[in-house]
């Protein structure tokens, strides 16, 4: 085994860490943890926030307090590396638990997680995380319980986090739109920035 492939495998093992101790720190509440998978340029999309990580950190502190209940999984996983530079794909679940209309609900959402990372003073973190939404749906969790939907304010939102953004919108979220699907001009825009920033662009593309 050549230095060069042991360096790569290292630096592979190291990134994919960071993505499993987002999700572990995160939904186990580990705030000061948590901090230590950002640089501390970090910016985190959501479908409810969109800003620094530390913002990030403080106000799912301040959700988690409050009871609200998301959750997320992870699945198979891509990394590119160019040199100090790191494009990962992840695919995750998102669950979150809340009422709707007084019906009590889960949500689950499919994607990726798209990580623009950074090795700096040797340590690789994230610069830029950017959801990728492919589908979801909503279930009551009592399987008897009646549940009716808005259609307009449904169909409000992009489909590949259209129920999400309709039991967050309940919640009292307020939900982005145009976040990057499954297809489209906003994911082909997010895959243009990876690739930019894998070349070596001054910067993680125009986070959302």
């Amino acid at each position: 085994m050549d230095e060069r492939f042991e360096e790569r495998f290292a630096d592979k093992l190291e990134i994919r860490e960071v993505v499993e101790n987002w999700v572990v720190f995160r939904d186990s509440a580990d705030w000061e943890r948590f901090a230590t998978v950002w640089h501390s340029d970090g910016w985190m999309t959501a479908t409810w926030f969109q800003g620094p990580a530390a913002e990030f950190i403080e106000v799912s502190r301040k959700g988690f307090e409050a009871g609200v209940n998301i959750l997320h999984q992870l699945g198979g996983w891509s990394c590119e590396i160019a040199g100090p530079r790191a494009i990962s794909q992840t695919k995750m679940t998102i669950h979150q638990r809340a009422p709707v209309d007084d019906v009590l609900c889960d949500v689950v959402c499919w994607g990726r997680f798209y990580d623009f990372f950074e090795k700096r003073d040797g340590r690789w973190a994230i610069v830029r995380r950017q959801p990728i939404y492919e589908k979801d749906r909503l279930d009551p969790v009592d399987p008897v319980a009646r549940l009716e939907l808005d259609a307009g304010l449904l169909a409000a939102f992009p489909e590949g986090y259209r129920y999400l953004a309709y039991l967050q919108t309940k919640a009292g979220f307020t939900v982005k739109q145009g976040l990057p699907g499954l297809r489209g001009p906003a994911v082909e825009k997010l895959y243009a920035e990876g690739a930019a920033w894998l070349a070596g662009a001054a910067s993680p593309g125009e986070p959302l």
